[in-house]
């Protein structure tokens, strides 16, 4: 009740053109930078000018593969953005749209939906998670269940604060499974909404493989 008063109060405003009354219009909507065919299938890393993923290397052997709906930059940057420093939570059922159109191209079964997860004071500082919100988005379609409590992460600083080459060893040991039992043998989804180096992925996915997952695949909005 009180989001549809706040809507009514303060409509939204177009993430392309600023316009207000809608997240995004259908002028805007025709911008939204896809990732284009031929992405690499582990890694969403756009098609390389080599024969080689290069950005592959960086990902643990524990995560399998991560799809992705946009690159990072335009209207999905600014949505991003949004959704994670603006106090945008409305943005989220855009981008859950894309996913699930995604998901829908390329069907993804998963039996646990993992968002990747805040360290306690800045979710209490932001007042929700955004990769929680996209796991809602498509928990459903996956066909999985909602874990979003499965994973914990201590407070480090923030990756997108370091070099490619620190982000690694700031989450080494930073992240853990609290329910091993629940994992062991399921097929596991990881979410979040920009995947940069892969590092924060991969430590998650260690940690679900190390509590016995079958498998550990991550879903994001965008890949930079």
């Amino acid at each position: 009740m009180l989001d549809a008063l706040w809507g009514t109060l303060f409509p939204a405003r177009c993430l392309g053109c600023n316009r207000r009354g809608t997240v995004l219009c259908l002028e805007c909507a025709g911008s939204v930078p896809y990732l284009p065919a031929g992405a690499c299938q582990r890694c969403a890393t756009p098609p390389p000018r080599g024969r080689t993923c290069y950005a592959c290397r960086r990902l643990s052997p524990a995560l399998v593969n991560v799809r992705a709906v946009c690159i990072y930059e335009g209207v999905a940057r600014t949505a991003v953005h949004t959704l994670k420093f603006r106090s945008g939570r409305y943005v989220a059922p855009v981008l859950g749209r894309l996913l699930r159109e995604n998901l829908a191209r390329q069907p993804l079964r998963a039996d646990l939906v993992v968002p990747v997860p805040m360290p306690s004071r800045r979710l209490r500082e932001r007042g929700y998670n955004q990769a929680r919100l996209l796991a809602e988005q498509v928990v459903e379609q996956v066909g999985g269940t909602l874990a979003p409590g499965l994973l914990e992460k201590d407070d480090r600083p923030p990756q997108r604060t370091l070099a490619a080459a620190e982000r690694l060893a700031n989450l080494r040991g930073a992240i853990r499974c609290t329910d091993p039992a629940r994992v062991a043998g399921r097929r596991v989804l990881l979410t979040d909404d920009v995947m940069t180096t892969g590092a924060t992925l991969s430590m998650c996915a260690e940690a679900l493989a190390d509590a016995g997952a079958e498998r550990v695949s991550g879903l994001v909005f965008a890949r930079d």
